[in-house]
């Protein structure tokens, strides 16, 4: 991963205010996804505050939970992205939303150990991705989440949302 180069937030949305990934919301945690140099895979790291803990001296799953919802849905807009020939943050610009996120715990997540979340659409239906997303602390896997994605327009999305005719 060439953590030189934007991140896809930064570049898709650096307006960005979600908690887990917005760039410009000031208590979240600016999780920062780019494609590995294999073409394929879409990476992050995280390493979890103290505040993040679940049992002592271990994550609190639903951080992880946030990180691979968050990351995965990253995963599938770069793959839409890719998939159109287009650049990401090239307009329209390309949202999806999670269809549903399922998460398996393999191992404990230590803390003071750095996340890496490894991510690749494993599929494609219409406007679905089924996205896995595997996170490691270090070299060890401890978690895996099993998503779909749907992508939309989000300003049509948030006028249904708020009972509004879009």
């Amino acid at each position: 991963m060439s953590t030189h180069s934007p991140s896809l937030q930064d570049s898709a949305a650096p307006e960005g205010v979600c908690y887990g990934c917005g760039g410009r919301n000031p208590h979240g945690l600016h999780i920062k996804s780019r494609w590995d140099e294999d073409g394929v895979h879409v990476v992050a790291e995280h390493l979890p505050e103290a505040k993040y803990c679940g049992w002592p001296d271990l994550v609190y799953g639903g951080l992880i939970a946030m990180l691979v919802d968050c990351h995965s849905n990253w995963t599938a807009m770069a793959y839409h992205y890719r998939n159109d020939g287009r650049d990401v943050g090239t307009l329209p610009r390309i949202d999806c939303v999670t269809g549903s996120l399922g998460i398996k715990f393999i191992k404990p997540t230590p803390m003071g150990v750095p996340l890496t979340l490894r991510a690749k659409v494993e599929g494609e239906v219409g406007r679905k991705s089924r996205v896995i997303c595997e996170v490691y602390a270090g070299d060890v896997l401890t978690a895996i989440g099993d998503s779909v994605f749907v992508r939309v327009d989000t300003g049509l999305l948030s006028a249904q949302a708020h009972g509004r005719e879009a």
